[in-house]
């Protein structure tokens, strides 16, 4: 119990471009995401699921999406989207999340969505409990139509985040936490 408690006291994300070699083998990744699959999940919808993209295949698509956003009418934009698609293949594995949540008569679309939330999440704690380092990211790339297809989307599934995981090549940063008295309010009447 205390190195569960260590850990989610401590834990943080280590930026994508400071993720190195090695990354999960194929054993450690399908524990990995068998322990990111036990989330709440009302009605047993897994209202998500996963794309695991390796290095390799990363590397060109990373050229495919760094295409796509320069394609942007402004030139820093386009720019800019180039440079995010390129960090892309940076660390050695990345999973996306995909949101598959649709109408349903008793379970709304936000629990769904919450619950692929809730995966991304695990993943981070799952890649910590096996020592790596983990961060969860969008990018513009999750957003574009284009580059959805070109991620392996279907028209009606949204990526809810990659999950970049490998070795930290430098120690992860802290970083500012929130004021919890000033988000905190106690309920009365």
């Amino acid at each position: 119990m205390h190195d569960l408690l260590s850990h989610l006291k401590t834990r943080r994300s280590t930026p994508n471009v400071q993720l190195g070699a090695p990354g999960p083998d194929a054993q450690a990744l399908f524990a990995m995401l068998e322990i990111a699959a036990r989330v709440p999940d009302h009605g047993k919808l897994a209202p998500w699921r996963f794309i695991v993209y390796g290095k390799q295949e990363r590397e060109i698509l990373a050229e495919a999406l760094a295409a796509i956003g320069r394609s942007d009418p402004d030139a820093a934009e386009a720019e800019r989207k180039a440079a995010k698609a390129a960090a892309f293949a940076e660390a050695p594995l990345v999973v996306g999340v995909v949101s598959r949540a649709s109408e349903h008569p008793k379970i709304p679309i936000w629990e769904q969505e919450l619950s692929a939330g809730a995966v991304c999440m695990n993943l981070l704690h799952a890649a910590a409990a096996y020592g790596f380092g983990a961060q969860w990211l969008t990018q513009w790339f999750a957003y574009d139509a284009a580059a959805r297809a070109e991620l392996g989307l279907g028209a009606e599934e949204r990526m809810a985040g990659f999950v970049h995981i490998g070795t930290p090549k430098l120690p992860t940063p802290e970083r500012d936490r929130p004021d919890l008295s000033a988000l905190t309010t106690f309920f009365s009447r």
